[in-house]
């Protein structure tokens, strides 16, 4: 057993609010549901869009596609995957980026996922590799599909470079990755409080990206990732985009401004302008 100054240690580093400057921790996670929630329901009240659209059988298995106002069946899919621990979000919160990225001619998705207890972390990165194989089956001619996570949604985006499609029947068009402020190595939280609800056990650890090898892919013509440095080691076209003078909140709150830094790496993704 651990010390008690490691586990409060362990504690404190997996805490982000913790970390957060300008707002005490609890404002912190309010202002970011906040800024979620009204950005969702500005983006549902403008934006052409379908919502709930079911990707399984299951009640929380379900996406919302926001699109451009000209559509296609040709238009890059920008694919979010909401952060919270694995234990709280919602699609239904998590609409930041939707304004700024349709009105480019970008379809947007966000995914829902059954978060714990509900869900297992397998289940989750089940899930979301459904959602994936789902959007790519409906979608087949897409101008490609750019998977973006933040925090825990981060490390379900990465474990979709695992995947193995061939079970899916389809092999979805990925072009890029944006991993934003993300967790992967999964041992240290069996030590913290976030785990009284994920139940994580050390055999477990087959799902923290940094635990498994990584498949040689060089397919997608960009791979952006964002603290995720193991993957030049794999031998990936990756690049590590440092957001100044933002938390791990506000990075994400940032994204319903057109003018955010981020949203404009991500056009430049996606649009491969330099």
């Amino acid at each position: 057993m651990q010390p008690v100054s490691v586990l409060q240690e362990l504690e404190k580093q997996y805490s982000p609010s913790r970390w957060v400057i300008r707002l005490k921790a609890e404002e912190a996670v309010k202002t970011y549901v906040q800024t979620g929630s009204q950005a969702t329901r500005k983006a549902r009240a403008i934006r052409k869009r379908e919502l709930h659209v079911p990707y399984g059988l299951g009640e929380g298995e379900k996406l919302d596609i926001y699109f451009p106002d000209k559509t296609s069946a040709a238009l890059p899919l920008f694919v979010f995957i909401h952060g919270g621990y694995w234990q709280s979000g919602s699609k239904d919160e998590s609409a930041f980026m939707v304004n700024p990225l349709t009105a480019q001619g970008v379809a947007v998705v966000i995914v829902a996922y059954d978060v714990a207890p509900k869900g297992t972390l397998d289940q989750m990165v089940d899930q979301v590799t459904r959602s994936v194989a789902f959007l790519q089956k409906r979608y087949p001619s897409n101008k490609g599909i750019y998977l973006c996570g933040h925090s825990a949604g981060a490390h379900l985006a990465s474990m979709m470079l695992l995947a193995n499609w061939t079970t899916h029947g389809v092999t979805p068009n990925l072009q890029g990755f944006l991993l934003v402020s993300g967790i992967y190595d999964l041992e240290p939280i069996l030590s913290t409080s976030q785990n009284d609800p994920l139940h994580l056990t050390l055999i477990c650890q087959a799902s923290g990206t940094q635990r498994v090898p990584l498949p040689s892919l060089q397919s997608l013509s960009t791979l952006l990732c964002f603290s995720v440095q193991i993957l030049h080691q794999a031998g990936w076209k990756a690049s590590l985009q440092e957001v100044r003078d933002v938390d791990h909140f506000d990075i994400i709150e940032n994204l319903t401004q057109e003018g955010d830094v981020l949203i404009q790496v991500i056009l430049q993704t996606i649009f491969q302008k330099p």
